[in-house]
């Protein structure tokens, strides 16, 4: 199975489970760099996918939290290379689909050409990239698809109809749909408007569909089931896991209220 292929397929298997399934995000080497791998595998335990944040000096697309975990990991000299061969050198092996999600600088910086093969000898399945349009992504697409990799393309409320409906088409792995315009975060409810948003999005897409921005507790995960193959949880985790939470148990608690498998089809 190609790396990509294995994205969708531990997204889809969660739905038996009582899906939606977890995207788990951290930023590397935050909160210490020596608690990277360590941290990466408590979370598999938990997680269907996983999430590693690349620490870049204007992280647009985030909020405060993890603005924050950029700045500590970046001042600790955690860099791609870094985080490339840490993964490298794991000796257990993550159960999880791994992603990187990088600003494009970085990656730049490391080397379009060589990046994507040293990526998936690490165990990488794929990458997200929020300032990277799809207009523009040619290249970078072309090189992961070499190796089989995903590139996921990201949708939100204000995407309009018929880019969203290409977006979604042409995402790879899945679909990382944005709950809410700005920054990540923010706590918030899910209006029924954002359900709306989510289904359209999943009638559109070929890949199973996550919904990202603002995942803080089990009620929103609850709320989220039928409407969304996966939830991403980001600034959430990032904060527990900076005040010494096991991250698995705080993952597991997400799906606490979420008893029996959500009235719908997973999309083959």
């Amino acid at each position: 199975m190609l790396p990509r292929d294995a994205i969708a397929e531990a997204i889809r298997a969660a739905a038996p489970r009582g899906g939606p399934a977890l995207v788990a995000f951290l930023t590397a080497g935050f909160p210490g760099r020596e608690r990277f791998t360590a941290d990466l595998l408590k979370m598999d335990e938990a997680a269907d996918v996983i999430e590693i944040g690349v620490p870049f000096s204007d992280p647009m697309a985030d909020g405060m939290t993890i603005q924050r975990s950029s700045r500590a990991a970046l001042a600790e000299g955690v860099t791609l290379a870094w985080i490339i061969a840490e993964l490298s050198n794991l000796v257990k092996r993550p159960r999880a689909p791994l992603l990187l999600m990088s600003y494009l600088n970085p990656l730049l910086a490391h080397g379009i050409g060589r990046l994507p093969a040293e990526a998936r000898a690490a165990g990488i399945a794929g990458f997200i990239v929020p300032d990277l349009p799809f207009e523009e992504c040619a290249d970078m697409r072309a090189a992961l698809s070499d190796e089989g990799m995903a590139l996921v393309q990201m949708v939100t409320p204000v995407t309009p109809p018929a880019r969203l409906a290409m977006l979604a088409r042409e995402s790879e792995g899945f679909v990382y749909a944005v709950t809410m315009t700005g920054t990540t975060g923010r706590d918030v409810a899910v209006p029924d408007a954002v359900l709306d948003y989510l289904d359209r999005v999943r009638a559109a897409a070929a890949v199973p569909v996550c919904a990202g921005f603002g995942i803080r507790h089990a009620a929103q995960v609850t709320r989220l089931s039928g409407h969304a193959d996966g939830v991403i949880v980001g600034s959430a985790l990032v904060e527990a896991l900076e005040r010494g939470e096991d991250p698995a148990v705080f993952l597991r608690g997400l799906r606490s209220s979420v008893h029996s498998p959500p009235p719908w089809t997973p999309r083959r």
